[in-house]
């Protein structure tokens, strides 16, 4: 059984890709992240979803709060009841700079300590928020990189193979997609927490981008949204 280091937040996507690698076959090492953001409610959910597929889980600090730069780590508010259009338009203040090359960096690291080929992070290029390092061209880059920034990189390239490979398996999936691909693989979404502005307890705000996009998604799969927990019930 290979190893796989799978990046966790404690969210639809990335509770979906850790499905995906256990479905795989692969013996999945969790990495999840208390990064200063905004509330801890993605943190217990991962430490559930973890629980529920039996796997390891490990939780790095690194507080990204010291640069603050977003409206998950500074005081900065969150965006709210915007369009699909006005979503579109931009980068918007959720994205925390250079966070997935600052949780590749770790995942890479530990990685080479397990001696594992894989890293799962669960991006995704279409039903999301515009972020830059959620990009295919992105990843392709990055992976390139560690593959000559560690030993086991260079050992590798020695013998002419790649040691590591970044797998993103929904980055090309719309929300919907990925949520017919989860209930396939018997995923609970209810375990789950996507919204930026979450309650302590989990509750979901209804309102902020990641909401819309995890509502349209369940209507566009014509799955019924009962997993999600609102603050105010959904209209």
């Amino acid at each position: 059984m290979q190893k796989a280091v799978v990046l966790l937040s404690g969210g639809l996507d990335s509770t979906t890709t850790l499905a995906i690698a256990k479905d795989r076959g692969f013996e999945v090492h969790a990495l999840s992240f208390a990064y200063g953001q905004r509330h801890s409610a993605e943190l217990l959910a991962a430490k559930r979803i973890a629980d529920r597929y039996g796997v390891s889980q490990k939780v790095a600090n690194v507080d990204l709060r010291l640069f603050g730069g977003s409206a998950l780590t500074d005081d900065i508010d969150v965006p709210k009841l915007r369009t699909a259009e006005q979503m579109s338009d931009g980068i918007p203040v959720t994205y925390v700079p250079a966070r997935n090359t600052i949780f590749l960096s770790f995942a890479t690291a530990y990685a080479e300590v397990l001696d594992a080929h894989h890293i799962f992070i669960g991006v995704n290029a279409l039903d999301y928020s515009g972020y830059p390092d959620c990009r295919p061209e992105y990843i392709r880059a990055y992976e390139a990189m560690a593959n000559l920034a560690t030993k086991a990189g260079v050992e590798a390239a020695a013998a002419g193979n790649k040691n590591l490979h970044i797998e993103t398996p929904i980055i090309d999936k719309t929300k919907a997609e990925i949520i017919k691909w989860g209930i396939q693989l018997d995923v609970d979404y209810a375990m789950t927490v996507s919204c930026y502005d979450a309650s302590p307890e989990g509750l979901a705000c209804g309102e902020c981008d990641s909401c819309f996009l995890r509502r349209k998604g369940f209507e566009e799969a014509g799955v019924k949204d009962d997993p999600t927990r609102y603050k105010v019930a959904a209209a």
